[in-house]
């Protein structure tokens, strides 16, 4: 997790507690039987439960521990989608971290507002490459065009950072297999499809490569199935890469953001109107007269109300990504998120269906 301000520790700490005096006090009847099967001792069970997680409380909440960082000078880094949102904040950060930044853009040759900001640096460190992840020919491109512009080829490229990425709604039965596509070809397919072009230059300098996944990538949630299918892949194919290039000493993490829906305004309440329209319009009349106008209305009410929601800055996420590029010891997940959703996360991925789907569902 990043470094959380204290009210959000202290919010934290305060249910890692209540979880601690339960787990310690609340399963003892049950535990001292399983305990007393192995011929152990009986008091030993609650003060394991109460150490263990006490220990597990500390590493959440605390700061994260330095674990030495890399020079950052001559280095460069390839990032995608720098039009808007963490992408374009991270390419002015990094550069001015120091590193050359080749930055992404999509709407580079349309005269975008973000590539052209980030053209006004007139900095040789900061170079605009015209990028669209779902474009064999322009990834292939941008590969070269790197290739030709890094100051030493034969140190490589250092890091990708895969944040190029849509989002979406839609209940299963309404959005359409084009929907299911498209999102998958930008997320998950621009994803490999940048990865393997720069690949090559990576592993000559032994660098590393930073996907952008979600907390839709680790759980499930109603409206979101086009999205979580798409960052479920994404997290999958960054596993299989980190063991896949561990001997070459390429190093491969997954940044996993929760709620920036205000940060980055990637949901605003003419996209919930216009993708709720399309939705509609779209779907089979027998699945409009199954589910009917007022449920869904309902679940678009529910997409309209997380607009003005999450957390404002993208600080947390950038923190992460630049921990995961200048860190000797790089972690293999980040998770910016809010305790709330993080508790959710953990609920979801650790407990049995039954007991998150009672909670959450």
């Amino acid at each position: 997790m990043a470094p959380l301000p204290w009210f959000r520790v202290a919010l934290l700490v305060s249910f890692s507690v209540f979880l601690t005096v339960l787990l310690g006090f609340g399963l003892p009847a049950l535990l001292n039987a399983v305990m007393r099967m192995f011929g152990l001792p009986e008091t030993s069970v609650t003060e394991c439960i109460v150490v263990l997680y006490l220990l597990f409380v500390f590493y959440v909440a605390t700061p994260r521990i330095p674990r030495g960082e890399v020079e950052v000078k001559g280095k460069a880094v390839f990032i995608t989608g720098c039009d808007c949102g963490f992408g374009h904040a991270l390419a002015k950060h990094l550069h001015k971290l120091g590193f050359t930044v080749f930055a992404g853009c999509l709407l580079k040759d349309k005269g975008g507002e973000g590539a052209k900001e980030l053209e006004e640096f007139c900095s040789d460190r900061m170079k605009v490459v015209q990028l669209d992840v779902c474009s064999d020919e322009q990834v292939n491109q941008a590969a070269e065009h790197i290739r030709e512009n890094l100051e030493d080829s034969e140190r490589g490229l250092w890091a990708v950072v895969n944040n190029a990425g849509v989002s979406t709604f839609g209940e299963v039965e309404f959005t359409s297999m084009d929907t299911y596509k498209q999102v998958s070809e930008v997320n998950l397919w621009g994803t490999i499809r940048v990865t393997k072009a720069v690949l090559p230059l990576i592993r000559r300098a032994r660098g590393r490569v930073v996907n952008l996944a979600s907390m839709y990538g680790r759980m499930g949630n109603v409206m979101r199935s086009p999205y979580c299918v798409s960052k479920y892949g994404v997290e999958a194919f960054s596993d299989c890469l980190r063991y896949e290039m561990k001997s070459w000493g390429v190093k491969v993490s997954v940044v996993e953001p929760g709620n920036f829906i205000v940060a980055t305004g990637i949901l605003t309440r003419d996209i919930v109107a216009s993708t709720a329209n399309k939705l509609w319009s779209e779907a089979p009349p027998q699945v409009k007269e199954d589910y009917g106008k007022a449920h869904f209305e309902k679940l678009v009410a529910l997409m309209r109300s997380y607009c003005n929601s999450g957390q404002k800055s993208v600080a947390p996420v950038l923190d992460d990504i630049t921990d995961a590029l200048v860190s000797k010891r790089p972690y293999t997940r980040y998770s910016p998120i809010e305790p709330h959703w993080w508790i959710r996360v953990q609920v979801m991925t650790h407990l049995p269906g039954a007991i998150s789907d009672l909670l959450y569902l």
